[in-house]
C-alpha cells in the first residue's frame, strides 16, 4: 500500500504529485492491467517472443540510421 504523509505547509497538489510518482514507480496500474484477464502460458510466451522481435528490429534500425 502506498502512503503519502502530507506535511504542514504542503499543498494538496504537491502531495498528489508525490503520490502519483510513487504509484507509477510501484507499477500498480501495470500489474492491475496484467491481472484483468488470464493469459495462457503459451500465449504469454508467444507475446513475449513477438515483443522481443519488435524491440530487436527497432534497435537494429536505429543502429543502421
Amino acid at each position: 500500500m502506498i502512503k503519502v504523509l502530507v506535511q504542514d505547509n504542503e499543498s494538496v497538489d504537491k502531495a498528489l504529485k508525490r503520490f502519483k510518482k510513487k504509484y507509477e514507480k510501484a507499477g500498480i496500474l501495470k500489474e492491475f492491467r496484467r491481472r484483468q484477464f488470464f493469459v495462457k502460458p503459451s500465449v504469454e510466451r508467444k507475446m513475449m517472443r513477438e515483443k522481443a522481435i519488435r524491440k530487436a528490429r527497432r534497435i537494429f534500425e536505429e543502429q543502421n540510421n
